[in-house]
């Protein structure tokens, strides 16, 4: 009988458990789809056309960093800390080395390739948006 319960429990706790891509512990989920397209690239554009440019974009919770990784390859993460998300002021900027993120708040870092934290107070990683780039258009979006 024990058995049986304990068995039923964690059955049940599976059939709940959640592996949604958009569910992030801190930030809040908000849509996210807009296109850039490559072929005429805007002037505000033009540093994603070398590998390591990046942009500012307005988007998500806080606004969007673009950053170019490779001839096919982008990220894109919210500009919100996942430490201090809520306070006026926290902004996640690309670091002066070019090499990672910074909150210009809390002094979090994170690593630009996927978001993860570096150090600081933040615990958790950036929202990351996906992209999807086939030569002439990058879509990002959620």
């Amino acid at each position: 009988m024990k058995i049986k319960f304990i068995v039923t429990a964690v059955l049940m706790g599976l059939v709940f458990t959640t592996c949604d891509i958009n569910y992030h512990q801190t930030i809040p989920y908000k849509k996210v789809d807009f296109v850039i397209n490559f072929d005429p690239l805007l002037p505000e554009y033009w540093p994603l056309m070398a590998y390591g440019g990046y942009v500012y974009v307005t988007g998500g919770i806080s606004g969007i960093v673009l950053y170019r990784v490779d001839e096919w390859n982008f990220v894109a993460y919210d500009r919100s800390c996942s430490f201090d998300w809520e306070e006026d002021g926290s902004w996640i900027k690309v670091h002066p080395n070019g090499i990672m993120l910074i909150d210009s708040m809390c002094g979090s870092t994170f690593n630009i390739l996927d978001g993860t934290v570096i150090d600081g107070p933040a615990k958790w990683p950036l929202r990351e948006y996906r992209t999807r780039y086939d030569g002439y258009q990058l879509r990002v979006f959620n």
